[in-house]
């Protein structure tokens, strides 16, 4: 076995990876940029090694750099992680001639599948179904549009060398072949430093269903059942799920089959996940086509750990040492469901942009023991643990007694304090639950989401709360388009029910109370030694709501509710137990300060709440609200990032809609488009200008 691995990554990967090597008994070293000179994962490292400035470009993509650190530390493996280098053949060759081992596949296999083109034709040759599509060079925007009018619109242009949803561009019209297919080709160039591009037909209505393969170098290969990823946004996955509620038995056979069959034709071994389109409309269960094979460990690896117990990346650890995998496919379990949200910073309330800024709170709910087995020497079967499961939620959901316990799990790589910077992917965390069924694995989310503590930059949790309560994901009705079609004016807040409102009173009501009897210095015990009865009105989301506060209950609208509060002055959180019809259910509420009241945020939205005592209140009414100002004629930054194409000069007229400049943000290209007709009156900014968030870039007449 290894003695000493060095990650060649960073973030939550890094942090993954060195937590199975130390339970594993091998040492760590990190490799870092200048942007994560005390990020968590060089911390938590053994070991750790400068590579250089921030951009990726100059420090993780450079492999001789990643290389040498090796040398100098005496590393005898390097685990890639995902993204970066760790689907480049030329490093797992360098690797291999450097005498140090790689953990993921053979160079021939990374050479085989890890290209887009190349991988299709083998698939092709080989007798799978690909999806229909040009997979020859394209040398100019004339040829792509010539291309896409043949295949037929819609078509998806795709950078040859992608993944993790950049470089891919979405083109209904020939307008958007020739707005997007430059992009395309920047950011695969950027993110991959290859630029060619494919393009395919776009098959409506998909679900997007992978495999999980695991092989080990002397022949044997298994598949790990599947995963449903089709909860995407710009092609970037954003929920994931394990199995998927519309794969059947007989299609997990056939797809798990047929993807074993693949990886054998390039000789493969190590992890890695044959991507696949299916028709949602499909009930024959055949009618899933080839897109793509990822030749290294997927973001989305744990919701697979949580149903076979087994640990991915103990197993390509083992595997690159030579070791046999000690099971065969028969072995494989499938054991309740498990669910994934990507915590990202971006804005979903901003059209979910990117967000950059300093983490000034971060507290992620509690987790769940490890189901995962630790590393304990050779010859060890991987059977998945049953009892213990785990322990609850800090407020579990009701449960039977006897019952397998929900398990929460965290994947991250930052802590409170630490920064999000422009440079990198936008994940923040990975929030992994697993309950015996999909609808306890969804409660355990919205659970889980409630209490995930997160201020500073922008983030998307209300916007995950909201997918999890929607009752179309609920019923297991999905496709790549669910975001665009459930939302498609944006995101605004997940909806809140009367009871849910009320609640939200109650506890604001409470709190007031609470926040009264400090300054008034009562000491003891809150909500047993209150004044006599508090009569307070509170305004959520422009309605008013009669609430009393006394030593008996709460009142709201003439109506006492069961309701157990824990609320001490000053605190961040709320626990409300008895909300719902069923007065048993646990509501978590983050709870801060606001103007006249409390700013409650939970199941997927905040409410700002007025609190004004019923004496009071009665005298407000004549307060005229505040109209923020209009912006519309100004192009303005939405984001920080660098500013890559300015399309328009003064004196030029635009169109409503006409894309004026393109901003570069977390490896994303954003294209910013005129709101309104008009003339550009002026210019602010300059291609190459590193913008801040709300800088104006131009002024329109």
């Amino acid at each position: 076995m290894f003695k000493k691995i060095l990650v060649a990554n960073r973030g939550e990967i890094a942090c993954r990876v060195m937590r199975t090597a130390k339970a594993m008994g091998i040492k760590t070293v990190a490799v870092y940029s200048d942007a994560d000179a005390r990020a968590p994962h060089v911390l938590m490292a053994d070991e750790s090694v400068r590579l250089g400035p921030p951009p990726a470009a100059e420090s993780y993509l450079k492999a001789e750099l990643i290389l040498l650190a090796a040398k100098e530390t005496g590393a005898d493996c390097i685990h890639p992680g995902y993204g970066f280098l760790s689907e480049r053949e030329s490093f797992a060759l360098a690797c291999a001639e450097a005498g140090i081992a790689f953990v993921g596949p053979p160079p021939k296999a990374i050479a085989a599948m890890g290209d887009k083109i190349e991988s299709k034709k083998l698939a092709k040759a080989a007798g799978v179904n690909v999806v229909p599509g040009y997979l020859g060079e394209i040398d100019s925007t004339d040829h792509a549009v010539e291309i896409a009018g043949g295949i037929g619109y819609p078509v998806m242009m795709k950078a040859s060398a992608g993944g993790g949803g950049k470089g891919m561009r979405l083109a209904y019209s020939e307008q958007d072949v020739r707005e997007g297919f430059e992009a395309t080709k920047r950011e695969g160039l950027a993110s991959f430093g290859d630029d060619r591009v494919f393009i395919e037909k776009f098959i409506e209505s998909p679900r997007h269903i992978e495999i999980q393969l695991i092989g080990d170098q002397h022949g044997n290969i298994v598949y790990l059942n599947e995963r449903e990823c089709s909860i995407q946004r710009r092609h970037q996955k954003v929920v994931e799920e394990a199995p998927s509620p519309f794969v059947t038995p007989k299609m997990r056979k056939a797809m798990g089959e047929q993807a074993v069959a693949l990886a054998q034709a390039v000789g493969y071994y190590s992890a890695g996940t044959v991507e696949l389109i299916v028709s949602g409309a499909d009930t024959t269960g055949e009618g899933f086509y080839f897109l793509e094979m990822n030749t290294r460990l997927q973001v989305e690896h744990p919701v697979t750990e949580e149903i076979t117990g087994l640990d991915l990346v103990e197993l390509m650890i083992r595997v690159a040492a030579g070791e046999p995998l000690g099971f065969g496919q028969d072995e494989v379990k499938l054991e309740g469901w498990s669910i994934e949200n990507r915590v990202y910073a971006e804005d979903p309330y901003r059209g979910f942009l990117p967000s950059i800024g300093r983490l000034v709170r971060y507290n992620p709910p509690e987790q769940s023991p490890s189901r995962l087995r630790e590393g304990s020497g050779e010859g060890v079967t991987y059977t998945p643990a049953t009892t213990p499961l785990g322990e609850p939620l800090p407020r579990p959901l009701p449960q039977a007694e006897g019952e397998p316990r929900v398990r929460v799990r965290v994947d991250d790589g930052v802590r409170e304090g630490g920064e999000v910077s422009m440079f990198y992917d936008p994940m923040i965390a990975k929030l992994i639950t697993w309950a015996p069924n999909r609808d306890g694995a969804i409660a355990a989310q919205i659970a889980a989401l409630d209490a995930f503590e997160l201020e500073g930059p922008g983030n998307n949790i209300d916007f995950l709360s909201a997918i999890m309560q929607h009752p179309r994901f609920q019923s297991g009705a999905l496709t790549t388009g669910f975001i665009a079609e459930e939302y498609p004016e944006g995101f605004h807040g997940a909806p809140a029910d009367a009871e849910l409102l009320k609640t939200l009173a109650a506890v604001a009501a409470f709190a007031a109370t609470a926040e009264a009897d400090r300054a008034r210095r009562i000491d003891g015990q809150l909500g047993k030694r209150l004044r006599p009865p508090a009569d307070w009105v509170v305004t959520i989301d422009k309605t008013d709501h009669a609430v009393t506060v006394s030593t008996d209950g709460i009142t709201v609208d003439g109506e006492e509710l069961d309701l157990s509060l824990e609320y001490t002055p000053g605190d961040r959180m709320v626990v409300a137990d008895g909300h719902g019809t069923d007065g048993d259910e646990h509501l978590t509420i983050r709870i801060a300060k606001a103007r006249a009241g409390f700013k409650l945020t939970a199941r997927g939205a905040s409410h700002v709440a007025r609190v004004l005592p019923s004496r009071v209140a009665p005298y407000t009414a004549h307060l005229i609200e505040k109209v923020a100002p209009d912006l519309s004629k100004f192009l303005i930054c939405p984001m920080p990032g660098l500013l890559v194409r300015l399309d328009v000069a003064a004196g030029d007229k635009v169109e409503a809609g006409q894309a004026l400049a393109v901003v570069e943000a977390m490896k994303m290209e954003n294209i910013l488009r005129a709101e309104k007709t008009g003339t550009v009156k002026s210019v602010a900014a300059k291609t190459g200008d590193s913008l801040a968030v709300d800088q104006v870039i131009l002024e329109l007449d």
